[in-house]
C-alpha cells in the first residue's frame, strides 16, 4: 500500500515564514516557494505568512425591498477599490448579499428582480450584518428566520446594522432594547410605540451603540457606512470612498435628518451661508464666532441663524465643531503631533474641549482613535 501524501506539518505543528513541509517528489525550490524539478528526495517547500482574515459583510434582501439602500451597502463594502492600495492595513471587505430564501428571485420597487445567492445561516455567521428594511414597517411582521439570524450574530460578537426601517428588525430581535437609536423620522413614532423599551430619537441621522447601530433613511445610509469604514479602516481610507461616492465625507451622526430647506431657491445667486461655511473651512484653527460667521454670510446673527439651521440642519457652531474633528482625524492617524498640538491646529481652545467634543462626536477619545488607526504609532 502507498504511503499517505504528507499534505502539511503534524498536528499541533506551529506554521510561520519559515515552516517547511515535505514531499515526495523532489526538486528545486525557487525564493517564492515554488517547486521546480523532480526526483525522489524530499523536497522543502517554504508556507507563506497567513493572509489576514477579511472582514464578512451581510446584508439582507427581501422581496418588494427599494434598492437604494442594498446599493448604499454594495457600493460601499462590495466594490473593489484599487485605490485603496498603500492605504489599507488589512484587507477591504467580503459582501454578501443573503435572502430568507437564496436563489428564488426578488422583486424590487421600480419592476426588477434580484436573486440572492446566500441564505441567513451566512448572513449569522458574517463580521458586520445590515439590516437595510423590513417589506412592511406599518404592517408589523420580521421575518421570523430573520429575527433569529441577528440573535445569533449578535450573540457571536457580529456588528449589526440597520438602515432605515431596518430598525424594526434589530428592535423586534431584542437589539434595540434599553438603548437609543434612530429611524427614517417617518417611522420614528410607530417604533416607539410599537418597542417602548427604545429610546428612539428621530432627531439624527444615526446612532452608534457600539456593536449595533442605527440610521435614518436614504442617504443616511451613506453617512453611517461611511461612519464604519472610518471605525475600521481610518479617515483616510473612508474620505477615498466618500470622494469616490461624490458625498461630503464625515457629517455628524447627531445632525437633524428633516432640514427645511436643503435645496436653495434658484433666484438667491448669492448664497452667504454657502460662502461663510467655506471662509470656516478656510479659518478652522482661528477662533470662530456666529458674528464672524454671520458677517462673511453678510448678514445680521439672527438672519444668518435662522438660514443656517434651515439649510443645514445643525447650529453654525456645532457644525463648526464636527468640521474640527474631522480636520483632526488625519492628523491623529499620522505619526507627529500630540494631542495637544493637534487641537490647537483645528481650532480648539484647549486639548481638555478638544477630547470633550471628540468624545461625543467621535464615541471614543483622541488617544484611542491614535491607538486604533495611527501610522506608525505604538
Amino acid at each position: 500500500m502507498a504511503e499517505p501524501h504528507s499534505t502539511g506539518p503534524a498536528p499541533g505543528a506551529a506554521v510561520t515564514d519559515t515552516t517547511a513541509v515535505t514531499d515526495r517528489a523532489a526538486g528545486a525550490v525557487t525564493a517564492d516557494g515554488a517547486v521546480t524539478g523532480t526526483g525522489t528526495g524530499p523536497v522543502a517547500v517554504s508556507i507563506g505568512r497567513r493572509p489576514e482574515p477579511v472582514h464578512e459583510v451581510a446584508v439582507y434582501a427581501f422581496d418588494g425591498m427599494t434598492p437604494f439602500e442594498l446599493g448604499v451597502v454594495v457600493e460601499v463594502f462590495g466594490l473593489a477599490r484599487p485605490e485603496l492600495s498603500g492605504l489599507l492595513a488589512t484587507p477591504w471587505y467580503g459582501l454578501r448579499v443573503c435572502a430568507d430564501r437564496p436563489g428564488t428571485p426578488l422583486r424590487s420597487v421600480g419592476g426588477f428582480t434580484l436573486t440572492a445567492e446566500h441564505g441567513l445561516d451566512d448572513l449569522a455567521a458574517a463580521d458586520t450584518v445590515v439590516v437595510p428594511g423590513v417589506p412592511n414597517a406599518f404592517g408589523g411582521v420580521v421575518s421570523p428566520a430573520l429575527v433569529e439570524a441577528l440573535r445569533t450574530a449578535h450573540e457571536r460578537g457580529a456588528r449589526i446594522v440597520s438602515i432605515c426601517s431596518g430598525a424594526f428588525a434589530l428592535a423586534a430581535a431584542g437589539l434595540l432594547d434599553g438603548h437609543e437609536a434612530t429611524t427614517h423620522w417617518r417611522y420614528a413614532e410607530l417604533l416607539r410605540q410599537r418597542h417602548p423599551a427604545v429610546r428612539v430619537n428621530p432627531d439624527v441621522l444615526y446612532v452608534d451603540n457600539g456593536s449595533v447601530l442605527t440610521s435614518a433613511g436614504s442617504a443616511a445610509g451613506i453617512d453611517l457606512c461611511l461612519h464604519l469604514v472610518r471605525r475600521d479602516h481610518g479617515a483616510r481610507v473612508a474620505n477615498s470612498v466618500a470622494r469616490r461616492f461624490v458625498v461630503p465625507p464625515h457629517r455628524d451622526g447627531g445632525q437633524a435628518q428633516f432640514i427645511e430647506a436643503a435645496v436653495r431657491p434658484v433666484e438667491e445667486e448669492d448664497d452667504g451661508v454657502a460662502r461663510s461655511m467655506q471662509w470656516a473651512l478656510d479659518h478652522l484653527a482661528d477662533p470662530l464666532t456666529v458674528t464672524g460667521l454671520a458677517r462673511a454670510a453678510r448678514m445680521s446673527d439672527r438672519s444668518y441663524l435662522r438660514h443656517f439651521t434651515a439649510r443645514n440642519g445643525t447650529s453654525p457652531m456645532r457644525w463648526v465643531i464636527s468640521q474640527r474633528i474631522a480636520a483632526s482625524l488625519p492628523l491623529l492617524e499620522a505619526p507627529d503631533g500630540t494631542v495637544e498640538e493637534i487641537a490647537g491646529a483645528v481650532g480648539f481652545e484647549s486639548a481638555a474641549t478638544f477630547r470633550h467634543h471628540f468624545g461625543r462626536v467621535m464615541r471614543t477619545s483622541p488617544t484611542a482613535y491614535r491607538r486604533s488607526f495611527g501610522r506608525g504609532v505604538a
